[in-house]
């Protein structure tokens, strides 16, 4: 055990961590849409110091799983380059301003959570049988202007959600590789992967800031990861498209709760502390 952290948090981190590794490994994403959440309200602590350690992790599990996706040949080059490069500039941005205290901790949460809701909502909202989307894939992947806009826009959203928020982005890069690229989604997490990893590691260094006292907290989650990267690797050729899909919008849907949650509270603790005492409410006037 390690020193200084009980049981039960080593438990919850390391359990936490093997669904966030096959997560990664699967979905090419949702790895920081739980981290964040269970560092912040599993593990208490504040979220200047949940939003560094999120990163750094997402970023060393998003390299460990990238491996099978490029030996498998599942990245697109283009529509990476398209949506990362405009991504690593709204990435610095980002980090810059919460660097700067220009993004209080409760707007970082509802941030967060206002952006899962809305990546979920537009990961479901494709409908049609599998005939007609098929026939439409070779359309939709199709270079256009109108498209490539979109998704550098798209990047920029995704790079300051990285800087701000602390995540690596996947769970907005994967929706917009499949509902702006045309990409299937085994080809999206693939590429989803590797723009996670350089997206946190640019909003690191914009942050400045080192959670140097929490890093013993990354083994147990680094070691879960691994676990559960191993599973997933397993299963992720066999998983449908359909499925994951919903898998994920349900998991964006989850989280989502849980940090609006946790942000109207880290909202309502500081007026709190600042609200007047019966004493002096009361105090007899001269």
């Amino acid at each position: 055990m390690l020193p200084g952290i009980p049981l039960a948090s080593l438990a919850l981190l390391a359990g936490g961590g093997a669904l966030i590794g096959f997560l990664l490994s699967v979905l090419g994403a949702g790895g920081s849409i739980l981290l964040l959440p269970l560092l912040v309200s599993g593990a208490a602590l504040p979220t200047k110091e949940a939003v560094p350690l999120s990163l750094l992790v997402v970023m060393l599990l998003a390299l460990g799983n990238l491996g099978p996706y490029l030996q498998r040949g599942q990245f697109a080059l283009r529509p990476a380059l398209i949506l990362g490069v405009p991504a690593l500039a709204g990435s610095w941005i980002g980090g810059s301003w919460v660097k700067a205290g220009h993004v209080p901790e409760p707007v970082q949460l509802g941030v967060f959570a206002a952006a899962a809701l809305l990546a979920s909502w537009l990961l479901t909202r494709r409908r049609g049988s599998s005939a007609a989307e098929a026939s439409a894939a070779p359309a939709r992947n199709q270079p256009s202007r109108r498209h490539d806009l979109l998704l550098a826009g798209q990047g920029v959203l995704v790079g300051l959600l990285t800087g701000i928020a602390g995540v690596g982005g996947g769970f907005a890069i994967v929706p917009a590789l499949v509902l702006l690229a045309g990409l299937p989604m085994p080809l999206a997490s693939g590429t989803s992967l590797l723009l996670i990893a350089v997206n946190a590691l640019v909003a690191l260094a914009a942050l400045g800031h080192w959670p140097a006292s929490q890093l013993p907290l990354m083994l147990p989650l680094l070691l879960g990861g691994a676990v559960g990267a191993v599973v997933g690797q397993k299963l992720a050729p066999h998983l449908s498209d359909r499925r994951l899909r919903q898998g994920f919008a349900a998991l964006l849907i989850g989280s989502a709760l849980l940090s609006g949650a946790e942000a109207v509270k880290r909202h309502q603790a500081p007026s709190a502390a600042w609200a007047p005492s019966p004493s002096r409410d009361h105090s007899p006037s001269r």
